[in-house]
């Protein structure tokens, strides 16, 4: 692989697997598919940069045709891309997405892919010191083994660098079993000074089914911040001695794809900023809740423009 460290420490490093999505549109048997983007955590730092972070991502690419619409994704969004490698023995993973009278199902290309072929050794190229925040998730831990290690590698050179820990649950048992998703995301959990979980991972990992159990939970497993992301309820706050619900924003929900990663995106710009985590979380609850009203996941994303007009809107 050809890596290349960022150019200047971003406020957040944002690790995984972005994805090429083709999404069917056509009717009557009609073979159209619109052509999108997509991945957990590409998502997230490009929510990041949209709330005015400086972001860049970590991953690798194939040396392909879908590579090159990435980069271009990145580069129009400022999200530096400089870290991403190129491994010309991978591929630039792609899902699909098809309709019928049951809703929206889900295909997945990515098992080979250059993100799932990451290796720890793979960051020897790249400097952590400045850095902000490292974020990563479950799904960063599930493609493969290397790419888990890799993981847990760029949090302990994060960490020794002093940078803050950011990670997303997202749960996908399709890629994992149970207890080993449930090993790995417990350590990702515990290393984790900003702690992102969804309630539906959170019920199926611990099977516990109240909020605030949840939050307790994650706090016991040594998270620092808990930011428990609810949907339609909302988010529920966290920390050592205090809980709060924070309720949602009103909307009408076309497209909840990518509104997890849009709320953790907007959420750890907005503290990085100088929020309170109060604050970030009224303001990332209300980003979360305009990428709904769109289809796609990045497309319906807001600007940091967009959110402070509806937040004035509410008050």
């Amino acid at each position: 692989m050809s890596d290349a460290a960022p150019r200047l420490a971003p406020d957040i490093l944002a690790l995984g697997e972005a994805m090429i999505e083709f999404n069917h549109v056509g009717e009557g048997g009609a073979r159209l598919y619109l052509q999108g983007f997509g991945g957990d955590t590409s998502n997230f730092a490009i929510a990041a940069a949209r709330q005015g972070a400086r972001v860049a991502y970590l991953s690798a690419l194939g040396d392909d045709a879908f590579a090159g619409l990435l980069r271009d994704l990145w580069t129009r969004e400022a999200v530096d891309h400089s870290a991403v490698a190129t491994d010309p023995q991978g591929f630039t993973a792609v899902y699909v997405v098809t309709h019928d009278q049951h809703g929206h199902h889900f295909d997945f290309l990515r098992r080979g892919s250059a993100a799932s072929r990451m290796r720890p050794e793979d960051l020897a190229g790249h400097r952590f010191e400045g850095l902000k925040v490292l974020h990563y998730s479950g799904i960063s831990l599930a493609i493969s083994t290397t790419a888990r290690d890799t993981c847990f590698a760029a949090v302990d050179a994060a960490r020794a660098a002093g940078a803050r820990i950011s990670f997303d649950t997202n749960l996908r048992l399709k890629l994992w079993p149970l207890e080993q998703a449930r090993e790995a995301i417990d350590r990702a959990i515990a290393a984790s000074d900003i702690c992102l979980p969804s309630l539906e991972d959170m019920v199926s990992l611990t099977g516990l089914h109240d909020a605030s159990a949840i939050a307790r939970h994650c706090l016991a497993r040594g998270a620092g911040l808990v930011a428990l992301k609810m949907g339609s309820q909302g988010a529920l706050l966290a920390a050592d001695g205090w809980c709060e619900h924070v309720p949602p924003h009103p909307c009408t929900a076309l497209d909840a794809t990518g509104a997890g990663d849009t709320f953790g995106g907007a959420f750890v710009a907005r503290l990085l900023a100088g929020d309170r985590p109060l604050e970030a979380a009224r303001y990332a609850n209300v980003a979360a809740a305009l990428s709904t009203q769109g289809y796609g996941a990045v497309d319906p994303i807001p600007t940091a423009a967009q959110v402070r007009a509806a937040l004035a809107a509410a008050a």
